[in-house]
């Protein structure tokens, strides 16, 4: 007996806007003639698809996290000073990055589910204490290196026959993609979206509302940590390497169809939205449409996403009252 590969609501329309992404790619630019040119594709698009799991796990549990692009940077400008150059203190610097990104993930959990301040405003407080943080111990102008060791991750590779140089962030990538489908395969990951979805279902049957979504800020700080391994390996050290990239991830979640305010969409369509997002913006570079049309195209698609939620909850609250009143008249109609 067979099993049919079942996708989660939402999941096929980007994955099919996906597709035509890539095959106009191939034909704008010759450099998508060739696996490496996908590859490439790919490596740019790494740190936003591993940024997007982590707000998937936010949102789906009903919350937002808006701290990321500035965690991002302040990982960066603190790895370039604590190592300065140093290839020794790159293995404790990584790990320090880690527990970092998860130290500012559990505050905003602990703060949003503990004194029931809205996530959106403890993330946006986080991005503006890091912002300022970050400035006022630099100046604007980080100092220190990253050394080789730590920027092997985001810029080198390995080679492959017939593919060419697989860069390290994509195998990375790889990793972590599986990581999170299987987790959301699991008993943790499914409460999670009905935390989203019905917390009080979830509180009734037993369930630990705080600590999950807790755990999903924790988990958010953590693919920021590594999300800002892959930048500064690949960028280098940067004071504005973050910058709008909350944005960006939240564009790229629902243009997946993950539904905000929770409950509805699956991590692998949350980060077929991003890589769906880099591919057209490089679509539109290669086309040679002006850049500052991205900030355009993330407001128009969170905007849609917001009235999509917004519709959608609307007919499943009157869908729900319709049955409730049809479930009344069969029991009326039974009981005469």
């Amino acid at each position: 007996m067979t099993r049919r590969l079942k996708l989660t609501e939402g999941t096929l329309p980007v994955l099919v806007v996906l597709a035509i992404l890539l095959v106009a790619l191939a034909f704008a630019g010759p450099a998508y003639s060739e696996p490496a040119g996908y590859l490439a594709l790919l490596k740019r698009a790494a740190p936003l698809m591993i940024l997007a799991i982590g707000q998937y796990f936010v949102i789906v549990s009903g919350g937002f996290d808006l701290s990321v692009g500035s965690l991002v940077t302040a990982e960066v400008v603190i790895a370039a000073r604590l190592i300065d150059g140093d290839e020794s203190a790159t293995a404790w610097v990584l790990l320090f990055m880690l527990g970092f990104g998860a130290l500012v993930g559990l505050v905003n959990g602990l703060i949003t589910t503990r004194l029931l301040v809205p996530s959106f405003i403890v993330t946006l407080g986080m991005l503006l204490v890091l912002d300022g943080a970050v400035f006022l111990w630099t100046g604007g102008a980080p100092r220190g290196a990253l050394s080789d060791a730590f920027r092997t991750v985001g810029r080198a590779g390995f080679e492959v026959p017939l593919l060419g140089q697989v860069p390290w962030s994509v195998l990375l990538l790889a990793a972590i993609v599986v990581a999170a489908v299987l987790f959301m395969r699991g008993g943790t990951g499914r409460t999670l979206v009905a935390v989203g979805d019905n917390e009080t279902a979830v509180r009734l049957g037993g369930g630990r509302v705080e600590r999950l979504r807790t755990l999903a800020f924790v988990l958010s700080g953590l693919s920021a940590a590594v999300a800002a391994v892959l930048l500064g390996g690949f960028a280098g050290v940067s004071a504005q390497v973050g910058d709008g990239l909350e944005f960006r991830v939240i564009t790229a979640v629902v243009l997946g169809g993950v539904v905000l305010g929770g409950g509805r969409g699956s991590v692998v369509a949350a980060m077929a939205g991003a890589l769906t997002l880099e591919s057209l913006f490089s679509l539109l570079n290669l086309l040679g449409v002006s850049g500052g049309l991205e900030s355009a195209v993330q407001g128009v698609i969170i905007i849609a996403a917001v009235a999509y939620a917004s519709v959608g909850s609307n007919l499943f609250r009157h869908k729900a009252v319709n049955q409730e009143k049809t479930n009344v008249k069969e029991e009326t109609a039974a009981q005469q």
